[in-house]
């Protein structure tokens, strides 16, 4: 097929009604391609969007998200998707993804980005190879809670009974439940010496994905101790954010936690059960993997452009370990007030 018989423009996946075509169209459709992630990350973090659009002469159509992240001192890089764990094309044609890949690395050169950072669920056709060692975890879930009970170890049961037994208790919800998981997520961040994300952007994920998202959380009398944010789409679902406080452990509130939501999923007629991206041997690669998930694997590129100085704005390993530990050492308010600064520019 000539070049010509192929064009590729960027869109507003709200506007344009072959977004949402594309993305019902490919039954592999990830949760880094809903459109709601346009208007979360420009609202949130007002980072630019890049969404583009490829027809050829049949009228097949593909589409890209993307994001222009313009850092301060590292330089900007172009993100399909930032914060997520996916993204990159969604259509079923090499060639049309190959044309959006393209097409995002020309206007990334155009705006002045040191690299492009695509984020797939399939081999995209690039000269460089993907890093690997993240994988994305799935569980397919059972039609009812009894035979997903009978799936999980004796260990799994146990601690889930454990966490009943301390009294933990359940509730789910939306923006009602934003201060409590903000609370426990901050806490848990700041522990793990890492910038929280805002307030903000997960107000702005409850408000666009409205129904399709959930807050879980767990609490000890009125207290909440553990919980997630869920977002359903394309028949799974999906648990991106998920924390609980480490001083309360010993109970259990992160198993009460997932078996919650395992439930919630299977009572919501979903499929496949999400658990997120790990660094396969990881501590939270094993947590995951307990419940019986399997490994997905993730084509993640990082694509230098010519000509510009390339960084990902990684530390090295000593340094990010000493401020990691400044970090934890910081008042949670001020961890909360200071830390959606740099983490609106950790694109991970």
């Amino acid at each position: 097929m000539s070049r010509d018989a192929i064009t590729v423009e960027t869109c507003d996946p709200w506007e344009d009604p072959a977004w949402r075509e594309a993305l019902e169209a490919d039954p592999v459709a990830n949760l880094g391609q809903a459109l709601e992630w346009h208007g979360i990350i420009s609202s949130a973090y007002s980072h630019t969007p890049y969404y583009l659009k490829a027809e050829d002469s049949s009228g097949h159509v593909g589409v890209l998200p993307a994001f222009l992240v313009r850092r301060p001192f590292l330089g900007s890089v172009m993100v399909s998707m930032p914060f997520l764990d996916s993204g990159g094309p969604c259509c079923g044609s090499t060639v049309l993804s190959s044309y959006l890949v393209e097409e995002l690395i020309k206007r990334a050169g155009q705006q002045g980005a040191t690299t492009v950072e695509l984020r797939s669920t399939e081999p995209t056709p690039l000269a460089l190879p993907p890093m690997t060692h993240k994988v994305d975890l799935v569980l397919s879930i059972p039609p009812n809670p009894e035979a997903m009970w009978k799936r999980l170890s004796p260990k799994v049961r146990n601690q889930i009974r454990k966490a009943q037994r301390s009294g933990l208790s359940t509730a789910m919800g939306g923006s009602d439940l934003l201060h409590e998981f903000y609370s426990v997520f901050s806490e848990n961040m700041r522990d793990l010496g890492s910038p929280v994300h805002s307030r903000e952007f997960f107000f702005q994920i409850l408000d666009r994905f409205k129904t399709s998202c959930t807050i879980f959380l767990v609490r000890r009398d009125r207290k909440a101790l553990a919980g997630l944010v869920a977002l359903v789409f394309n028949g799974t679902m999906y648990v991106p954010w998920a924390s609980s406080l480490r001083k309360y452990a010993r109970l259990c509130p992160n198993m009460l936690l997932y078996w919650g939501i395992l439930e919630h999923s299977i009572n919501q007629g979903v499929s496949r059960f999400d658990f997120g991206r790990s660094t396969r041997g990881s501590g939270t690669y094993h947590f995951k993997r307990q419940w019986g998930a399997e490994e997905i694997p993730l084509y993640w590129y990082s694509i230098p452009l010519s000509g510009r100085q390339s960084t990902n704005g990684s530390l090295d390993g000593r340094t990010a370990v000493l401020l990691g530990r400044l970090w934890q050492r910081l008042p949670i308010r001020a961890s909360q007030v200071l830390g959606p600064t740099i983490r609106r520019y950790l694109t991970q």
